[in-house]
């Protein structure tokens, strides 16, 4: 049998039943599968959250302040991403993140997320190079930045590895899903392999059933199914036991669904002068703050967030005579 590392979380709450009474209430339920907003999430619990079709919210952050917020509105799963990368420094490929990176980000996200459940993407090489450099690294991301779970992506690719850490008593979140590579094989274009209208050829369909099934079974936790679309997220979801959330691609057939905290806070400098419909434009907020406080500097005026007709003290030095 595998060994799963004890957790704080699944010590200081217990599975809730997966049956709640007729007359309960959808209020009622929720508060049951949840707990309050101070109870812990837990994978266990996740886990029950599919058996009892409520859906799993995820976002990606990369910072304590970030992680903080979103803890504290309840998200099920801060998962810091190697977006981070290009999203957050301007790199042009998330690949140029080093594990010692990774771990810098995601001891930033553990300080300041009390609630959800932390997963921390595995930065690319460790598992490219071997087994045992991937559990080395594992471990490393567990021991010393104290996430949850571990999210692996192209973990089709290497099954025995992630059986191996799982055995190490590591949970897997494994990710998979329609790649260009993937869509060019089965003569679809990747575009519109994620579009709601899109025709996906049931042999891809059965493909991707296959790569699920066979994560699920190699021990994998919960899964992200990448630009799923409709038809064959649906296919996934139905035919494996394990959450299956979805990022890009995504969409209401699947179990949950996980994205960037900034781009669901329009944080980005491109939102700016975005069209798009999001939930907030901070960068324009921002943009509008900063103006102000730089006008208010310029002409001699009392910035905002310090009370009128202070100033910062000055520190006296004292010599001895």
């Amino acid at each position: 049998m595998d060994r799963q590392i004890p957790s704080r979380r699944d010590a200081s709450r217990q599975t809730p039943s997966a049956a709640s009474p007729p007359s309960a209430t959808k209020s009622e339920r929720m508060e049951e599968i949840t707990g309050s907003q101070d109870s812990p999430v837990t994978i266990p619990l996740l886990q029950q959250m599919k058996r009892d079709h409520q859906k799993i919210v995820g976002v990606v952050a990369w910072d304590y302040q970030m992680a903080q917020i979103v803890d504290r509105a309840g998200v099920d799963i801060v998962s810091v991403g190697d977006s981070v990368g290009v999203n957050l420094w301007g790199h042009s490929n998330p690949l140029e993140v080093t594990l010692e990176e990774m771990l810098i980000v995601c001891k930033a996200v553990r300080r300041g997320v009390k609630r959800a459940v932390v997963s921390c993407d595995f930065p690319y090489g460790p598992l490219q190079e071997s087994m045992q450099a991937a559990l080395s690294a594992a471990i490393r991301l567990v021991k010393e930045a104290g996430i949850d779970i571990l999210k692996l992506d192209g973990a089709n690719d290497f099954p025995e590895t992630v059986a191996a850490i799982v055995h190490a008593g590591i949970p897997v979140f494994a990710q998979f899903g329609i790649t260009p590579q993937t869509a060019l094989r089965y003569g679809i274009q990747y575009s519109d392999a994620a579009k709601p209208d899109a025709q996906i050829p049931p042999e891809m369909t059965a493909h991707f059933v296959e790569q699920a099934k066979r994560l699920e079974s190699a021990g994998a936790s919960l899964l992200d199914f990448t630009n799923s679309g409709p038809l064959a997220g649906e296919a996934v979801v139905r035919a494996v036991s394990i959450p299956v959330i979805g990022g890009f691609g995504g969409g209401p057939w699947l179990d949950g669904r996980i994205r960037m905290a900034h781009a669901a806070i329009g944080y980005a400098a491109s939102a700016i002068d975005s069209q798009t419909e999001n939930y907030a434009n901070v960068a324009r907020t921002t943009l509008d703050a900063i103006t102000r406080y730089a006008e208010d500097v310029r002409t001699a005026r009392q910035i905002k967030g310090t009370a009128p007709g202070t100033s910062t003290p000055r520190t006296t030095i004292r010599t001895t005579p």
